[in-house]
């Protein structure tokens, strides 16, 4: 019986060691990361000008002659001032020349970034209104001037102080055709 239990002892030590020397199955590791590569950079369109080559050459000597200025506006206004007028005076006598007689003008409204888009885009708008209303009434023909505007969408100085603002704060005119 001694014997007996001296085999059951040991058979149970056996299978103790034999439970701890089997070694625990370790998890899987978890499958590797797929790699990542960083997104193609989206493929830039060349800018194609809306205007045709002569008509944009026609505008790069006409402001790089001077013959049409910008004109500028105080503050949170669209009211034309004396300096304003003189230059629309020289705009116009432009536009009557011979050189400047067949062109086309849209007359582009900006303002500063100050105020909301919507409120910057109306008043772009009037300050374009107001350029374009005095160069007819100096004899300009209404079907050769076009407006638009663009708030504080398009901004000549990118800085936040006075000089710049008050770059911003114009009316640009472009040679966008011809009668």
């Amino acid at each position: 019986m001694l014997a007996r239990r001296f085999s059951a002892l040991f058979l149970s030590a056996l299978v103790l060691l034999a439970i701890g020397a089997c070694k625990k199955a370790e998890p899987e590791p978890p499958p590797p990361e797929p790699v990542r590569r960083p997104p193609e950079p989206p493929v830039q369109a060349e800018y194609v000008s809306p205007w045709s080559e002569d008509i944009v050459e026609a505008n790069e000597e006409v402001h790089e002659k001077g013959l049409l200025g910008d004109v500028y506006f105080e503050f949170d206004k669209a009211t034309l001032t004396d300096a304003t007028r003189s230059q629309l005076g020289k705009n116009a006598d432009f536009l009557k020349s011979q050189d400047g007689e067949d062109f086309v003008i849209t007359i582009e409204g900006h303002c500063d970034e100050r105020g909301t888009n919507d409120y910057n885009l109306a008043l772009g708008d009037r300050r374009a209104n107001s350029a374009r209303d005095y160069l007819t009434s100096l004899g300009i023909s209404g079907d050769r001037l076009k407006t638009i505007s663009y708030g504080e969408e398009r901004p000549q100085c990118e800085e936040s102080n006075e000089d710049c603002w008050q770059l911003n704060r114009r009316a640009y005119f472009r040679v966008t055709d011809r009668m």
